[in-house]
């Protein structure tokens, strides 16, 4: 799972979403991924998807409150479900207070 940082004309539909990610983001839109985009205003995003013989988009428009969307448009992040799950609850992505996973050690 994609999320591609900064705002995005969501204007654009599948083919525009597609080419973003191909040639701004460099990434495979036919990969198995889920690619997140968000507008200048923060209350809506959308999500495409390619499921092997189409793709999906998906369009929300939030009716309360606001995404904590990543600021910075020459980025690309891959989220963990989790992460995904902040965001789309309008939490940061970063959350200090949340116990954060650690590498596995040795005994």
């Amino acid at each position: 799972m994609y999320i591609v940082c900064g705002k995005t004309d969501m204007r654009k539909g599948i083919d525009g979403l597609a080419t973003l990610i191909q040639d701004s983001c460099e990434l495979d839109p036919y990969s198995d991924s889920v690619f997140l985009f968000c507008g200048l205003s923060k209350d809506r995003y959308k999500c495409l998807y390619f499921d092997g013989d189409g793709f999906a988009l998906l369009y929300k428009r939030l009716d309360g409150g606001k995404l904590q969307w990543p600021k910075d448009e020459n980025e690309v992040r891959n989220l963990s479900q989790q992460e995904l799950r902040w965001l789309l609850e309008g939490l940061s992505l970063q959350q200090p207070k949340a116990i954060q996973k650690t590498p596995k050690g040795v005994f």
